[in-house]
This record gives structure tokens, C-alpha cells and sequence, in this order.
């Protein structure tokens, strides 16, 4: 088993997923997305090395059939033992989640993923970190598509890298 794996990290794609994030997350070991998915396009288009993705719904979701079955609100994984948390944030106040509140909810996480801002956030004042990738689609992109990669290692500290893409339109 390798000591590093890399996420690719995504939200707010809203039916469109920028060509250059499909690369990024190509070259990753798992996928995540955020919420506000709204094609499950977007969903066949995560194609981690690992084959591993974690999707959660987003606000705007129920109103796109994407599966047969609902997607969850909140799903957590592990990586080398430390517990990852994805949900959206809606739920932490409608413009902008509170940090603090999503940390008092995920207080055994290392990590806290969410969306729906649309505005890429890497908070790490303390722990559990949280984590906005921005807008990986067309939709109020603040400046062009973007998302985040996290490479976890085994024995040090974790890093996070931003990208962000020019707006195609």
C-alpha cells in the first residue's frame, strides 16, 4: 500500500464539468464531489485511478433526476485512519456555512468538504479543516472553474492545492 494518496475534490458543477478538472481528477486516486451535481454526467465523468468516488446531494439535486436512488446528504471516509466528512453546507447557513457549526457537527473529522458557495475556501485555523473547492462547472465560477487537491500522507502533514481554470465562455 502506497504512504500518499491524492483527492480530487469538486462542487457546484451544476450539469457542466470543466475538461481541465476531468484531467486532474484523472491523475487522483479518489474523487469527491460536494452537492449541486445535476447530471449524472458529471457523476460517469469522475474516473479517479482508484475507481473511488464520494458524492454528495446538493440543494439544487432533487430537482435533477440523477439516480434511482437518493444520494446522502453527509458521507465520511477514512484515509490512514483519519476520517474525511463531505455535505454540501447549505444546511450551516444559506450564503455563507458556518465554519464553526460544521465543526461542532464533524468535531472527529480531520476534514470537512462542502459546496454551494460557489467561492473556493481552504480554512485550516484549526481542526477539522474545512474545505470549499469553488465551482468546478460554468455556474458563477468567481473568476473560472476550479477544485482542490489534497495529497494525504501516511506519516506528515497533509497539503492542499488549488486550481483554478479560465472561463471558457
Amino acid at each position: 500500500m502506497s504512504n500518499i494518496t491524492t483527492i480530487a475534490v469538486v462542487s457546484d458543477t451544476h450539469s457542466h464539468l470543466d475538461e481541465n478538472i476531468i484531467k486532474i481528477v484523472k491523475d487522483c486516486d479518489i474523487a469527491v464531489h460536494a452537492g449541486d451535481i445535476c447530471g449524472i454526467n458529471i457523476i460517469d465523468a469522475l474516473q479517479p485511478k482508484s475507481g473511488k468516488v464520494y458524492v454528495v446531494t446538493g440543494n439544487n439535486d432533487p430537482y435533477c433526476h440523477l439516480t434511482d436512488n437518493p444520494l446522502p446528504k453527509v458521507l465520511s471516509f477514512d484515509v490512514f485512519g483519519e476520517k474525511i466528512t463531505i455535505e454540501h453546507g447549505h444546511e450551516h447557513g444559506a450564503h455563507q456555512p458556518d465554519h464553526q457549526s460544521l465543526r461542532q457537527v464533524h468535531s472527529e473529522s480531520k476534514l470537512i468538504i462542502y459546496g454551494h458557495t460557489h467561492k473556493q475556501v481552504i480554512d485550516k485555523e484549526t481542526t477539522p479543516w474545512v474545505l470549499n473547492p469553488g465551482a468546478a462547472g460554468k455556474t458563477r465560477t468567481h473568476g473560472g472553474p476550479s477544485c482542490l487537491v489534497i495529497t494525504c500522507y501516511k506519516d506528515k502533514e497533509w497539503q492542499i492545492d488549488k486550481f483554478r481554470f479560465s472561463d471558457t465562455d
